[in-house]
């Protein structure tokens, strides 16, 4: 069995093909990326039982609270993510689970009140540079597929009172829930209260802030059901 091979199998990918067109050179550069990975992250579990041995680690990924995270099997953490896990449920990320380059996960916007948390389902991806902002809680599903720059927003600012600054009315915390087996498109935004269901499919850049059934296409700003899986011919 070739070296590329059993890198595949030990990072989840047995019924992986590689495409014959890709060459020695580039094959390689990727066997040394991802043993470059699979080293920082054995250093990164060490005196955690919460994070897996497994866990593959990018560079200059940064990690503030690493007592507040659980990270399962085999999970990748790409090139220069932030994650600040100060929360009251922490950061539950799953296994076979890719948070792409450049994303922040923070949980806590303020001193005063600690955020909730997030927690990331099984073989769940997320492209590059997405920001997850769960001071009210984020809750992804198993086997999602999502884009790149993504953005949830699980806290919302009051301003109806025209007798005070908004700054000073305070905020709600509803949170966000994806579902299971789930595609979002780049560059769509959650916002506080968004709810999707198992099997939705959302389109780029749409805007979500409200709840949804299972097995709906939603686009648009703010995001409306435009086609229901199976029957998209109808509308």
């Amino acid at each position: 069995m070739r070296v590329l091979d059993k890198i595949l199998m030990f990072a989840g990918k047995e019924n992986f093909s590689l495409d014959p067109a890709i060459g020695k050179g580039y094959v390689f550069y990727q066997c040394l990326k991802y043993g470059k990975m699979m080293i920082r992250g054995r250093f990164f579990s060490l005196g955690y039982k919460n994070i897996s041995n497994t866990l593959f680690l990018g560079k200059k990924v940064k990690i503030m609270e690493k007592s507040h995270l659980s990270i399962g099997d085999k999970t990748k953490i790409q090139d220069e993510v932030y994650i600040d896990a100060l929360s009251r449920e922490g950061v539950v990320i799953g296994n076979y689970v890719v948070i792409g380059r450049n994303s922040r996960i923070e949980c806590t916007g303020g001193l005063q009140s600690i955020g909730k948390g997030v927690k990331i389902g099984n073989r769940t991806t997320f492209g590059n540079d997405c920001m997850f902002g769960a001071a009210g809680g984020i809750e992804i599903g198993d086997n999602v597929v999502a884009g790149q720059f993504i953005r949830f927003h699980s806290e919302n600012h009051n301003y109806s009172d025209m007798t005070k600054l908004i700054r000073e009315q305070g905020v709600t915390h509803r949170g966000i829930k994806i579902g299971n087996n789930c595609w979002i498109g780049s560059g769509a935004i959650f916002l506080d209260g968004a709810k999707l269901g198992n099997g939705c499919v959302v389109g780029a850049n749409a805007v979500v802030t409200k709840q949804f059934p299972d097995n709906v296409v939603i686009a648009g700003v703010p995001a409306k059901v435009i086609a229901v899986r199976g029957n998209e011919n109808s509308h």
